[in-house]
């Protein structure tokens, strides 16, 4: 049944296309990010689970 509805929609190697460049553009956009991260920024965000001395507001 899919098959005769992919066939219907005509060529739709465009959109095979568009996620490729979308997940790309998205896996570039982050590792740039990352590495952009300084190494003390990394440290605290990977200390930040054991921290016990957590600036939180009691209610």
């Amino acid at each position: 049944m899919y098959k005769y509805i992919l066939e219907s929609a005509g060529d739709i190697n465009w959109m095979a296309i568009f996620a490729l460049l979308t997940f790309f553009s998205l896996f570039m956009i982050s590792t740039i990010a990352i590495f952009k991260k300084s190494d003390a920024y990394i440290d605290r965000m990977g200390n930040l689970p054991l921290d016990d001395n957590l600036n939180t507001i009691d209610q």
